[in-house]
């Protein structure tokens, strides 16, 4: 008892770091679940269904945990900014990533969505003034290239990942893959800096969970609608007889939407957001033993060695103001 105390005393100066890594963590398992409820039905779908499934988990955590959906105390300022965010990070963001995994695969994609901590820093000075010490800069650069090296081993040889025929929604080129990808990464740079904005600096204070479910609701709303202004509506809702893809696709809305966006707007309320989307994008080193799991991947020593970068970059984030204090 004694020791768990002490434990979680010496955890909690870290509780934004640590919960920037589970969110990691909690991505790596949405990228394998959404690339293959995508394969199955096309990522449209994938992305408006997920959010309908995101939505009921919320709900129903809410009630049991607090009574209510929406805190009391919730301003108009604060719901239209995470509407937006929702909008860029959930809609537009996730689907072009969604697009791209299927497109180009989760390996390819995760290394484009390495380029949102630098999106992300510059965002969070230009909006909310943050700056990061030379320390700090330093953990980004390490980590950004240990999680370059793991994911850029293998080259995109085929037209798509999964060999997907002409017809299919998500069939494309490399270079429109990688365009998405770029996109994706702006959209959850853009969001997560919203996301603290609206939390912290408008009008008040929400905590992560209710932010989070706002950010859902709103983000289903608007992804609903526009399927029903593009009159794909019911042909949306027919992926909800793929039983297969169902499975995945709720799988991923735990690990993703729930799980994954809950930790991050924790993470990103307790540190800078720009060391939030780094080790958030740390994603790549976590997806090493599900590829190993889903895909019979073998682990070469670059990955190993990538992996052991990114570790020592992680690492000077988690002491920057001890090494700091050095100097």
């Amino acid at each position: 008892m004694v020791t768990s105390r002490v434990a979680v005393c010496l955890l909690m100066p870290y509780a934004g770091e640590f919960s920037a890594l589970a969110t990691a963590v909690c991505w790596s398992f949405t990228a394998i679940f959404f690339s293959e409820a995508g394969r199955r039905i096309g990522s449209f779908r994938v992305n408006s269904i997920r959010l309908l499934f995101a939505v009921a988990i919320y709900t129903i955590v809410l009630l049991l945990t607090t009574g209510r959906i929406f805190p009391e105390d919730l301003n108009r300022d604060q719901a239209l900014i995470l509407a937006l965010s929702g909008l860029i990070g959930l809609v537009i963001g996730d689907g072009c990533g969604f697009k791209a995994l299927v497109m180009i695969g989760p390996r390819l994609t995760t290394l484009l969505w390495g380029t949102a901590p630098i999106m992300a820093v510059a965002i969070a000075w230009l909006f909310l003034g943050e700056q990061l010490n030379l320390v700090h800069m330093s953990g980004v650069a390490v980590t950004i290239v240990g999680v370059s090296w793991v994911v850029s081993e293998r080259r995109f040889k085929n037209q798509n990942n999964f060999n997907l025929s002409a017809d299919h929604p998500d069939s494309g080129t490399l270079t429109k893959g990688v365009l998405l990808g770029l996109m994706a990464a702006f959209g959850q740079a853009a969001g997560l800096v919203l996301s603290k904005y609206a939390m912290l600096n408008a009008g008040g204070t929400l905590d992560a969970l209710p932010a989070s479910f706002l950010r859902m609701l709103s983000s289903a709303i608007m992804i609903w609608l526009f399927a029903a202004l593009r009159g794909k509506l019911i042909d949306t809702l027919r992926g909800l007889r793929h039983t297969p893809a169902m499975f995945y696709a709720l799988g991923g809305a735990v690990f993703g939407p729930f799980l994954g966006v809950w930790t991050s707007l924790i993470a990103v309320a307790s540190i800078p957001a720009g060391i939030a989307a780094t080790l958030n994008a740390t994603t790549p080193i976590w997806i090493i033993p599900n590829v190993i799991m889903f895909y019979k991947e073998r682990v070469s020593l670059r990955a190993v060695f990538g992996a052991i970068i990114a570790v020592v970059g992680v690492a000077i984030l988690f002491l920057a103001n001890e090494i700091s204090g050095l100097f």
